[in-house]
């Protein structure tokens, strides 16, 4: 039984569902933009969406709030503006709280940014994938390798001093020398954070039913590589299976996901996970993905597609599933503390997992191995709920 001493840190999502286009490798909800975008609703959705959320965190402190969709960046400095005084009038957080907004380059402009810079977004992830046209072609992407560059200036010019960049590999048909070249464009365009992560095929995309021809395990082993040798000699630490940050620039709000901390989602298709200390348990709830049912619904019971409790055997699997992806793993104490449960209560698993070398169990903290972040679904199957009935 799930016994809590503290609550975990809190943060906030928020999902803004449109885009410009659809990509075909993604599987977020996302909705291509037929007509105008409904801003001024949508932000009163949200905060209505906020206010009845409250309750089940009165009090507390966010430590991070990330604008993810779709691409938020489409909508103006004026609604995000509405939307932070919003979020500041019901919420507790300092003004130097990291606040995230993503960004197609395709959709950068720079007074809009220097705004979204003004009204307190501090933050900004720009959706690059690529430096190749060719490659970005493939992806769907509406920018070019110069619109991809010219935003990171942007960005650097009028003044975020926290720039990530997602950058894709083992794109359809890429050599190690290709997916080098993004990496050494992207490092000499100097961010402070880089997500680098494997294209992978997802159900319910274009590429599923269509496949592309990716490069096989050993071209995709000779170009993560390649990469971290190239990470390291400028000075990027990696911290987390696909994230790499110069010292100090580590994203809070991811980091707050994979040490299974609180967080409330407001969107459509937003999902949230609330620890209630008065009821000594873990509630997960998500909101129905369509953004026109989202904005039609007049209150939470309309607005929430499902919710449930999360189990003991659930919260186990789901708090190693995140906190595995972290190459320095987690504390024995952080699991006691945001799982609700002794470090005893996974011991067979772990002993298992030790077993194969997946990962070094010492007094105070667990680490992944080498051979468990390369086979991180081996490890994490070891402690799915139907293994440990």
């Amino acid at each position: 039984m799930q016994h809590f001493t503290e609550l975990p840190p809190l943060s906030l999502y928020i999902h803004i569902p449109w885009c410009v286009k659809k990509c075909p490798y993604c599987d977020f909800n996302s909705h291509e933009l037929k007509d105008s975008l409904p801003e001024q609703q949508y932000i009163e959705a949200l905060l209505a969406d906020l206010d009845q959320q409250l309750a089940s965190v009165w009090g507390r402190r966010i430590q991070s709030i990330f604008i993810g969709g779709g691409t938020p960046s489409l909508f103006s400095p004026e609604s995000m503006d509405r939307l932070l005084s919003g979020l500041r009038a019901r919420l507790n957080f300092p003004a130097t709280t990291e606040i995230t907004l993503e960004a197609n380059p395709g959709t950068v402009e720079q007074a809009r940014f220097e705004e979204f810079n003004s009204i307190g977004i501090n933050r900004i992830s720009i959706g690059v994938q690529s430096f190749n046209n060719k490659h970005l072609k493939q992806l769907g992407r509406i920018h070019t390798a110069r619109e991809a560059i010219k935003a990171i200036e942007i960005a650097n010019k009028t003044g975020f001093n926290r720039i990530n960049l997602d950058l894709m590999y083992g794109l359809p048909g890429q050599s190690v020398g290709e997916a080098m070249g993004d990496l050494q464009c992207a490092l000499a365009l100097n961010p402070n954070h880089i997500s680098h992560y494997q294209l992978t095929i997802e159900p319910n995309t274009l590429f599923h039913h269509q496949p592309p021809l990716l490069p096989d395990d050993e071209q995709l082993a000779d170009i993560e590589a390649a990469c971290r040798e190239l990470f390291a000699t400028h000075d990027y630490l990696r911290y987390e299976i696909s994230a790499f940050a110069r010292a100090g620039h580590e994203c809070q709000h991811n980091l707050n996901y994979w040490q299974f901390g609180d967080y409330l989602g407001i969107g459509a298709g937003a999902h949230g996970k609330i620890t209630h200390g008065d009821q000594q348990n873990i509630q997960r709830s998500w909101m129905i993905k369509n953004p026109r049912e989202y904005l039609a619904a007049t209150n939470q019971t309309q607005r929430l597609s499902g919710n449930k409790q999360l189990s003991d055997k659930e919260t186990v699997f789901e708090f190693l599933l995140n906190a595995f992806r972290l190459i320095n793993g987690f504390e024995t104490e952080l699991f006691q503390l945001h799982c609700g449960l002794p470090i005893s209560s996974v011991e067979k698993g772990l002993q298992l997992a030790e077993q194969k070398d997946l990962i070094n169990w010492g007094l105070k903290e667990i680490q992944p191995t080498e051979l468990g972040l390369q086979y991180l679904n081996d490890l994490t199957e070891i402690f799915l709920p139907e293994a440990n009935e």
